[in-house]
């Protein structure tokens, strides 16, 4: 009987330690499951920029990524003008729509990008001549685009890049031949069109003195004026050799007072030179093949891992500091092999910008910006 009771005793002391265990790696796996999105859900929304093969599925890895670390997405140029608008009278909807499919499937939020930029334009649009030509090429694109998409998008870059460094217009086509109206007409047409998604200006250094006082004055007037502006993107194209924590600090409470949401929408830091940092240097020279300009082609050393993750990490105290004013931060590109710094400004590079090397594992960036939150909310 003794004998009898000791072997129950034991195998429910068992049964107690292989539970306990099974609740132990559950717990686990479920920590496991956890992705930026979710470290950062009571912060912002945490997304990234997807190409053409990863809206397509083509790219397995990455799909399985995207879904795990990021709850909102933005086209990389699938709805710029030339790939979505390639003649005045036809569209090319197929890549756009897939976009929203992918995003709708996932449970992830899409952005548009863009409805007018200078760049990427299709090749028609530059042999417009006249003004109101002009003009009706920017509202029929515009309408088009935009009421197609309506509530089916977070929201729209709806322009995007309209200051130079020194806070004045962009001397685009579209300044050049219609003045700063195109600007008014553009955010109110894409009220219009769509009035179910928000509406953004988007733009690269704009967190510089300069460029965001000019940034600044361009959207008071426009507000002035009546036009809906639901946020500003400050892009963050940003080099591990100067990131301006400073002027990102006051560009985000400045565009803040503004009553707009603030977004880093593009964001990467580059660990290569540039060829603006060279004394005297001149941008157009071809520095293709230098190994001084492409010092890490097989890899990147530990020393700049612990610089860029200490970079990453530094930036996103900045941004939990914060949080109450930003909307979204998301990175430009999914891992390092598919970022654009690779072939820009110099192609043919091998550049690590981002938090997923090219294999998509997390790198030390990831990890000292995941551990931000997971030591507070996830021990």
């Amino acid at each position: 009987m003794q004998i009898k009771l000791k072997k129950i005793l034991t195998f429910c002391f068992m049964a107690l330690l292989i539970n306990a265990a099974m609740a132990q790696t559950k717990m686990k796996s479920k920590k496991a499951k956890k992705g930026l999105k979710d470290h950062y859900q009571s912060e912002f929304k945490i997304g990234a920029a997807i190409n053409i093969d990863q809206i397509f599925e083509k790219d397995s890895l990455a799909k399985i990524l995207i879904k795990k670390e990021f709850n909102t997405i933005t086209p990389e140029n699938i709805m710029k003008c030339e790939v979505i608008h390639p003649e005045w009278n036809r569209y090319n909807f197929d890549p756009a729509d897939r976009y929203i499919d992918y995003g709708q499937k996932n449970n992830l939020s899409a952005v548009g990008h863009t409805l007018i930029w200078h760049s990427q334009l299709s090749p028609f649009v530059a042999k417009i001549k006249d003004k109101d030509s002009l003009e009706l090429f920017i509202k029929n694109h515009i309408t088009t685009i935009a009421s197609r998409y309506d509530g089916k998008l977070l929201g729209w870059d709806v322009v995007n890049e309209a200051i130079e460094e020194d806070g004045t217009y962009r001397k685009s086509i579209f300044y050049k031949m219609l003045g700063e109206s195109y600007l008014e007409k553009a955010f109110k047409w894409a009220a219009e069109a769509t009035p179910h998604s928000e509406l953004y200006y988007n733009d690269y250094n704009i967190e510089q003195p300069q460029k965001r006082e000019g940034t600044i004055k361009m959207l008071k007037d426009l507000l002035a004026k009546g036009c809906r502006i639901d946020g500003v993107g400050i892009q963050g194209h940003w080099s591990i050799n100067g990131l301006p924590y400073d002027e990102i600090e006051k560009s985000i409470i400045a565009y803040n007072e503004l009553g707009l949401k603030v977004m880093f929408t593009e964001l990467d830091i580059t660990v290569l030179p540039n060829p603006w940092d060279l004394k005297g240097a001149d941008v157009n020279q071809n520095f293709e093949g230098s190994p001084f300009m492409n010092p890490y082609p097989k890899s990147l050393p530990d020393s700049m891992q612990i610089k860029l993750a200490l970079a990453y990490e530094k930036l996103f105290k900045l941004f939990i500091k914060h949080a109450e004013k930003i909307d979204r931060v998301t990175f430009w590109g999914v891992s390092d092999g598919n970022s654009w710094l690779n072939g820009w400004p110099i192609k043919n590079r091998t550049n690590y910008p981002l938090l997923f090397d090219r294999r998509y594992k997390p790198k030390l960036a990831y990890k000292s910006v995941a551990n931000l939150k997971r030591k507070n909310k996830y021990p």
